[in-house]
């Protein structure tokens, strides 16, 4: 069964970090382009970063770049967002997305492109 499974969430105080990682089961999760999302209270989901197939190219959301950081880990089929600098406006439901292998392998933020998504992970920063 095709799955993306997130955690690490939590609640932190504005400064702190946090790790959100994404697990893939039933997918050939070397192939896959992935993507980390949000969606806050009473708005709509929103791009946060993105990462290529192989790991060599990443995207990033301008209200997150210099603070968050993608990874993969393929051996592993997982992914990670590690978030420094939490703002109370990175509050959300961050959402693990994957899309199908593309020639071009390049890291998307067309929410249109992801083909599967996990459930969500809560991470709450407070002031």
């Amino acid at each position: 069964q095709e799955q993306l499974v997130e955690s690490g969430g939590g609640l932190v105080q504005a400064g702190g970090s946090l790790r959100l990682s994404c697990a893939a089961s039933g997918l050939t999760f070397s192939t896959l382009r992935m993507g980390w999302f949000r969606q806050a209270p009473g708005k709509e989901r929103e791009f946060v970063a993105a990462i290529s197939s192989s790991g060599s190219s990443t995207l990033y959301a301008d209200s997150v770049k210099g603070r968050f950081t993608i990874s993969r880990d393929n051996t592993k089929n997982s992914v990670s967002l590690q978030m420094n600098s939490l703002r109370p406006e990175d509050t959300a439901v961050y959402y693990c997305a994957a899309a199908r292998a593309s020639l071009l392998d390049n890291p998307t933020s067309a929410a249109t492109t992801y083909d599967y998504w996990g459930q969500g992970t809560q991470v709450t920063v407070s002031s």
